[in-house]
């Protein structure tokens, strides 16, 4: 990012106004902003300082720069970074869809710091984006250009087990394999995210859909508190007893409330685990779209059992995890019984999930280019996936032709056992339709920006031919998981109308000047829904 390049002039305050509409009051008194500064702890010494560098024009910019340069005289310049551009910070995030450069970045290193943050944008009227770990590829999410402040919460990145081993306090910055790998270390699991690289922050606010939800819900079903940084710079926590209504609304509702700066989240009682990954043929690819969906239907009832399917356009991966040690192949997996893999990429053996992350992290490595993903979602109806499966590939395989564009996708099992454990621990947004169904979801790399348009059009080819197939034979569903919707899906109007009104209230009454709406710069945001 470049230098900030702020004249220096008289302490003149007429005339500034934030262009963001429903943003703080312009700032039109010198005594205004002296003030404020002074709220926050500026010495008269820093002010003079301030004022010396600072002149605001009428436009954006002035808002940002004095955002920016407040910042740094408040958290000091090792936290603030507005200087020629760190490269690094930039590429923290996954894909280049939102590696932009913005104003300045605000590293955090406690919550104290989030709320000086975030009353410096409020108060300034500034744009400005907050970054967990950055995995979101939807252009504007977590990412922000020059007229903007990041906010990156990657110093927030504790993980502490609390003595009686019930719950794990979590930081929003951290990665969901160093969370595992910190509690590994005293054999316990928290629910989390099932690829390590992605970060607490985002994978929480959407839901979280971790190795054994279907036995103990999402992984926000299992928090247990929120410790929330509000607009207004107020800090609290949102738990069974404290703020109920926002604790229900972070559960699954997104960026549109407050950062959370600490997770509390429970314990599970699953360590030890058994696990095994083949590899399959695409020209097995029927095979094993059969043989998973007889486990969707019969061996799924086993809630200790499930399987991650990757479907690539060279090969098939399917992973079974059982999450307790056995000395065979559960019976829950027997329709793979029958099919003769390429490949055991893992042979069967008992292990953790802090080991089956290392694994991941290995399989699916953090690639550099251009990302993005989609979901879907429906009942189970094996000869309706099977033809999609078709239709999918054969696109996918011309782009990759004319792009080099990678292309797979995921299935992801969800009964009414999981959605169960949802309404049982308190209750969550997503109003996921009762009965088993299916989350589809694909991942595509890519290079060139100028592809972008082709490369995309296979998974939305795909969803809007799947859906108008679907609708006809009855097993279509409207809802959209948040954490695999693309930057075009409405996952928060697939909520309901009524719990998507809900969200709107309880946004209203925790950030009534509609701070989290009018001036971050992306995420499925109520207002936009």
């Amino acid at each position: 990012m470049k230098s900030l390049t702020i004249a220096a002039g008289a302490f003149c305050l007429l005339g500034t106004a934030s262009t963001v509409a429903g943003a703080a009051a312009p700032v039109t008194r010198t005594t205004e902003l002296a003030d404020f500064a002074r709220s926050l702890g500026v010495t008269d010494e820093d002010l003079q300082k301030f004022t010396e560098k600072y002149s605001p024009r009428n436009g954006s910019s002035s808002s940002v720069e004095g955002a920016c340069l407040l910042a740094q005289y408040v958290l000091g310049e090792p936290q603030v970074d507005a200087s020629i551009v760190d490269q690094t910070a930039v590429e923290v995030n996954w894909s280049q869809t939102c590696q932009i450069e913005p104003h300045c970045v605000i590293q955090p290193r406690d919550a104290s710091d989030v709320s000086v943050s975030l009353r410096i944008v409020e108060f300034f009227g500034t744009k400005f984006a907050v970054r967990s770990g950055g995995h979101s590829p939807n252009p504007g999410w977590a990412s922000i250009g020059q007229e903007g402040v990041l906010v990156d919460l990657q110093r927030l990145n504790g993980v502490t087990l609390s003595d009686d081993r019930a719950f794990a306090s979590v930081g929003p910055g951290g990665r969901w394999g160093d969370v595992y790998s910190t509690l590994d270390a005293d054999k316990v699991v928290v629910m989390g995210g099932r690829l390590p690289s992605v970060g607490v922050g985002g994978l929480m606010l959407g839901g979280g859909y971790f190795h054994v939800s279907e036995q103990f819900g999402l992984a926000a079903d299992n928090v247990k508190n929120f410790e929330v940084v509000l607009a207004n710079g107020t800090t609290i926590d949102a738990n069974a007893d404290l703020n109920q209504d926002l604790f229900w609304a972070l559960k699954g509702g997104g960026p549109n409330f407050g950062v959370v700066t600490r997770y509390d989240l429970y314990t599970i009682p699953v360590y030890d685990v058994w696990g095994e990954i083949l590899i399959y043929s695409v020209d097995q690819a029927e095979d094993v779209l059969r043989a998973f969906d007889e486990w969707q239907k019969d061996g799924a009832s086993d809630f200790k059992s499930t399987i991650a399917l990757t479907v690539s356009l060279d090969s098939i991966t399917v992973g079974l995890v059982y999450s307790e040690p056995v000395a065979r192949r559960p019976d829950a997996f027997s329709p793979f019984g029958n099919l003769t893999p390429l490949a055991t990429a893992l042979p069967p053996l008992n292990t953790t999930f802090a080991f089956v992350a290392q694994l991941l992290q290995s399989a699916f490595p953090t690639l550099p280019g251009r990302h993005d993903y989609r979901g879907y979602s429906s009942r189970i109806d094996t000869e309706l996936t099977i033809d999609m499966y078709n239709f999918w590939r054969e696109k996918a395989i011309a782009v990759r032709e004319a792009t080099g564009a990678n292309q797979t996708f995921a299935i992801q099992h969800v009964g009414q056992h999981l959605i169960d454990q949802g309404v049982e621990k308190g209750g969550n947004p997503l109003n996921i339709p009762t009965g088993d169904q299916q989350w589809w979801t694909t991942i595509i790399d890519w290079e060139d920006e100028q592809d972008d348009e082709v490369v995309r059009s296979v998974s939305i080819e795909t969803t809007k031919k799947w859906k108008e197939l679907g609708q006809s034979r009855g097993s279509h569903l409207d809802f959209e998981y948040m954490n695999d919707a693309s930057r075009d899906q409405n996952p928060l109007r697939s909520y309901g109308a009524a719990n998507l009104d809900r969200l709107k209230s309880i946004a209203a009454s925790y950030d009534p000047k509609q701070v989290f709406q009018t001036q971050q710069n992306g995420g499925f945001l109520v207002s936009r829904a």
